[in-house]
């Protein structure tokens, strides 16, 4: 799929931002190769965490790239797993290097402004607000309260089933 931009100190805290200073400290101390590797291991469990089916699944972090590798078993699957890495703070950019199983209609995605809630979204896609919980059904598990959005986040946007 390519290169996808995000917001860097938008997303979740899934590299442990905002510890005590000792431990800020410790992860400075590091060399930036093991901090990494450290980071993409976060990144792995975190997207395994949430059950997508990706074999050989594979991330590299570098600077504020993140390289992603696997076979994802649905382009569904694959958008995901590139939200997950993207909507976390620290990471600006997805260099999606990943295969689909079985080849499906790409979705389009949303960055989330000031402003915005779920059937704004819906009504500027789909021309209804009401649809809103396409949107929020699309993004699951990463949402988790279709209230719960925040300005720079990234949204899954899907075709409506004709």
């Amino acid at each position: 799929m390519g290169l996808f931009s995000f917001i860097k100190n938008a997303g979740a805290k899934v590299f442990g931002i905002g510890k005590t200073t000792e431990e800020e400290a410790a992860e400075a101390a590091m060399e930036a190769a093991e901090l990494a590797k450290l980071k993409a291991g976060k990144l792995v469990t975190a997207v395994e965490t949430l059950g997508f089916e990706v074999i050989d699944l594979n991330i590299e972090v570098d600077g504020d790239t993140a390289l992603v590798w696997g076979e994802a078993s649905s382009q569904e699957t694959r958008e995901k797993v590139i939200l997950v890495v993207g909507n976390t703070e620290g990471i600006a950019a997805v260099d999606d290097r990943m295969s689909v199983a079985v080849e499906e209609p790409q979705a389009q995605f949303h960055t989330v402004v000031s402003g915005d809630y779920l059937s704004k979204i819906a009504k500027k896609y789909y021309g209804n607000a009401s649809k809103y919980n396409v949107i929020f059904e699309a993004n699951k598990p990463m949402l988790t309260d279709p209230d719960k959005i925040y300005p720079g986040q990234v949204l899954r946007i899907p075709a409506l089933d004709a």
